[in-house]
């Protein structure tokens, strides 16, 4: 029996059988989203967007996958809120949780921040990305997308390039994908790639042309100048030119590879703008598919036990 989701606060955390019962779910959900159906699992229900960081697709997808899911939703912004007069973070949420939401997203720079509030708080908290910890749910949008692309995650060969030193994307989708049966690869250069990179359980190489030919995946990441020393690279035009994935290099790729990026793309570093929006690319199709999976992750969450009579009903009744 598959346990019961209480929080989602890292990939980690999962098992192979919570992995693929929340892609089931989101498959579940997509004819719907697609027919801009609302589906009542939320109903009744506030989410509180916790963001003490930036963020454009995965607070504004959690928001759309609230209210998809006939649930309100509301965003908190640290710049006006009492963090500012000095208010430590847990108890910024129990004050808003004793206003009576049913959940709490978080993303903060420090990493454990939602594991920490999942231990303090009586309702389920997700993990919306905690420092370079991990980002579950996007890593969760990652497998969920390969699997739609190419029919399946198992034994294929997935190269992660870029900042892998800094990257909760990167640390979550090792966790989900390796589960899912896949086989990773990293690459950067020496200073953005941890110190032993074995230890993450997986190959890596310093030239992004020695993975090429036998991807199946190529996920992009950016540099992350803001949780980095600035010297960590000489420039971006080098950094771009040595480890950036451009028309030339991509030649290297299988004919049915497809190209990722968790956004937001820096075009011409690591990325060009030909390889972006080209065939190969599924990043659009990756901001689609995080709606649905964190309507799976919310629903199981929040209401677990509806989400089981909704999916034995064929998805009709609540």
């Amino acid at each position: 029996m598959m346990r019961k989701l209480q929080h989602l606060v890292a990939a980690a955390d999962l098992d192979a059988a919570q992995i693929g019962y929340l892609l089931g779910v989101a498959r579940t959900f997509s004819p719907y989203v697609q027919r801009g159906e609302t589906i009542p699992l939320l109903q009744g229900k506030t989410v509180v967007n916790l963001f003490f960081e930036n963020s454009t697709r995965t607070r504004t997808s959690f928001e759309v996958a609230t209210r998809r899911l006939g649930g309100a939703t509301t965003n908190f912004a640290a710049s006006t809120s009492s963090v500012q007069k000095g208010e430590t973070l847990v108890d910024t949420a129990r004050n808003i949780v004793a206003m009576g939401p049913h959940c709490i997203v978080v993303r903060h720079a420090s990493a454990g921040s939602p594991s920490i509030l999942a231990r303090a708080l009586t309702i389920p908290v997700v993990n919306a990305g905690d420092g370079f910890h991990e980002h579950p749910t996007q890593a969760l949008l990652d497998a969920y997308t390969i699997q739609e692309t190419l029919k399946s995650v198992e034994g294929k060969r997935i190269v992660i390039f870029g900042d892998i030193a800094h990257s909760r994307v990167a640390r979550s989708n090792i966790h989900i994908l390796k589960k899912l049966g896949a086989s990773i690869a990293v690459c950067g250069p020496p200073t953005l790639l941890p110190p032993k990179p074995d230890a993450l359980g997986v190959d890596h190489a310093y030239r992004l042309e020695e993975l090429l030919p036998d991807a199946d995946v190529v996920m992009a990441l950016r540099v992350q100048l803001e949780r980095q020393n600035r010297m960590q690279i000489p420039s971006a035009n080098e950094y771009a030119r040595f480890w950036g994935l451009d028309r030339e290099k991509a030649k290297l790729l299988k004919k049915d590879a497809i190209i990722l990026h968790p956004g937001p793309i820096n075009r011409g570093v690591e990325l060009d703008t030909e390889v972006a929006d080209g065939p190969r690319s599924v990043i659009l199709h990756q901001v689609f598919n995080g709606v649905l999976v964190r309507m799976a992750v919310l629903a199981a969450v929040c209401n677990p036990e509806g989400l089981a009579e909704w999916l034995d009903r064929g998805g009709h009744r609540v």
